[in-house]
């Protein structure tokens, strides 16, 4: 479980440029990293951005040949990213989920925080 901060944002991908792959959470509700930690131990390039693997065809490069189990997981994995679109020159930016029109503010982190929610 990560910290109220991090449960209450996302990334949202525009170019991926900024985006961690696998530890930024930005595609379904929590970072590819909890979601298949097996995938992550067997991945060689583990910091690698979200563009880095756009470029690569979402074709990972792994320690070793996959289990039959492990496949399973790789193929949940890439179904999550075949509606990925990548926007060439928009950034990639955070959203705040508790008040996403107006974005974060320390006021409303502050009201999250201490009204127990």
């Amino acid at each position: 479980m990560g910290s109220w901060f991090e449960e209450n944002t996302r990334r949202v991908v525009g170019d991926g440029h900024n985006t961690v792959f696998w530890f930024d959470n930005w595609v379904g509700e929590r970072p590819l990293c909890l979601k298949f930690p097996r995938l992550l131990n067997l991945a060689v390039n583990k910091e690698c951005s979200v563009d880095e693997m756009a470029r690569l065809g979402w074709a990972w490069v792994w320690t070793h040949r996959l289990l039959a189990w492990e496949e399973d997981s790789a193929r949940e994995c890439t179904f999550l990213l075949h509606n990925i679109v990548l926007q060439a020159n928009v950034s990639d930016s955070w959203r705040w989920l508790l008040d996403p029109v107006h974005g974060y503010s320390v006021q409303e982190g502050y009201r999250f925080i201490t009204s127990g929610e």
